[in-house]
């Protein structure tokens, strides 16, 4: 049997109709940036997130790279300032960070949930700490009360990386809406994945999304008039429109990524796996299914002669990576366990439960 990491293409054509009727909408108005469905959408995802403001981008790492230079732009931050950020997360939330001249403070995780431990962050904050950059990393939140009460506290910014968590949850409140703002990625592979790149920006700070919206076209918010030095970083508009399709399904895709989850959890028993532990479904949305295993490459190798597609997220961490060699002597080895160990199974909200079965029967003989 093949089973497939992620197939895109089922994941689209669950709602092909309703794709094209959109696409065709956009190709037909000739009108296609800056328009009726980039408004839509970001009213419709703002509304979801529960945020005043939503500002639609190219990207999500430039979602997040607009934020911190909306805050320099604003006063609030300036270059040298320093982010405390987890140290296990992709490279785009380090890489916004420095591309402002802003200085990251890496963390480790709490090697239960994988997210930004809590307990270490106060050891870190310095009079040029500015903020706090909390990535919901493969789906599972990673707010804590203590981490908004330590932002109060010291008077910091809080910024979540939501590029795998749409739809999670904390206390009721959608992860994107916890702090003062908040990046998204739409990369096709996301619980709510564009078909290309996209991103945005959300927030209830009406100064910052201006700043943004401003920033990432051009640095104008009046034709022809730049009141900062900006960037090209539009989202367009067949994208918003395919986006807000998928938004209305969002809720059912999470809740058979966790139904596909709980299988796996309730499945797996193989006593060489380290599987997720979960403590409120509400708050993990399973963008990835990930596991521990100290043999991690030999169970890649098994299971992809089995035909199960795998992937690794990630086998490299930000502080090991040669764009960052001045880090490569710090030692995290929480951080560089997790990206030894990791190994991410497949989940969609498409996988049959034939496969689902076959995934659990083939982990448990390695």
């Amino acid at each position: 049997m093949n089973v497939p990491f992620l197939s895109l293409k089922d994941v689209t054509n669950k709602y092909k109709d309703e794709i094209h009727e959109a696409a065709l909408r956009v190709i037909d108005s000739g009108w296609y940036l800056q328009g009726k469905e980039n408004e839509k959408f970001e009213s419709d995802y703002a509304n979801y997130i529960g945020t005043k403001y939503c500002v639609g981008c190219a990207n999500g790492l430039d979602a997040l790279i607009w934020i911190f230079r909306a805050y320099i732009e604003l006063g609030v931050m300036k270059p040298g300032d320093e982010v405390i950020v987890p140290a296990n997360t992709y490279i785009a939330t380090i890489l916004s960070i420095t591309e402002n001249g802003l200085v990251p403070i890496l963390v480790e995780p709490s090697i239960d949930t994988f997210q930004i431990d809590d307990k270490l962050i106060e050891g870190k904050i310095s009079s040029k700490t500015k903020a706090i950059t909390i990535v919901h990393l493969y789906g599972q939140c990673a707010y804590t009360n203590k981490i908004g009460e330590l932002c109060k506290r010291h008077n910091l910014k809080l910024i979540e990386d939501n590029a795998q968590a749409h739809g999670c949850m904390f206390n009721g409140k959608k992860t994107g809406s916890l702090g003062d703002a908040a990046g998204h990625s739409f990369y096709p592979g996301k619980n709510l994945g564009a078909l290309g790149d996209a991103g945005a920006v959300t927030t209830n700070d009406e100064s910052l999304a201006e700043a943004v919206r401003s920033l990432a076209n051009y640095g104008s918010q009046k034709k022809y008039v730049f009141q900062y030095t900006g960037r090209n970083s539009r989202l367009d508009e067949i994208q918003a429109a395919i986006l807000d399709v998928k938004l209305k399904h969002l809720d059912d895709d999470v809740a058979l990524r966790k139904a596909v989850a709980k299988k796996y959890i309730e499945g797996i028993k193989n006593p060489k796996i380290t599987l997720p532990k979960i403590s409120d479904w509400t708050a993990h949305v399973f963008h990835i299914f990930t596991v521990l295993c100290e043999q991690r490459d030999e169970l890649q190798k098994y299971l992809e002669s089995k035909g199960i597609g795998t992937n690794i997220h990630y086998p490299i961490p930000p502080h090991k990576q040669e764009c960052y060699k001045e880090w490569n002597n710090i030692n995290l080895p929480v951080t560089e366990k997790i990206h030894a160990q990791e190994l991410s199974l497949p989940m969609s909200p498409c996988l049959p439960d034939e496969q689902i079965r076959f995934v659990i029967d083939t982990v448990n003989k390695f």
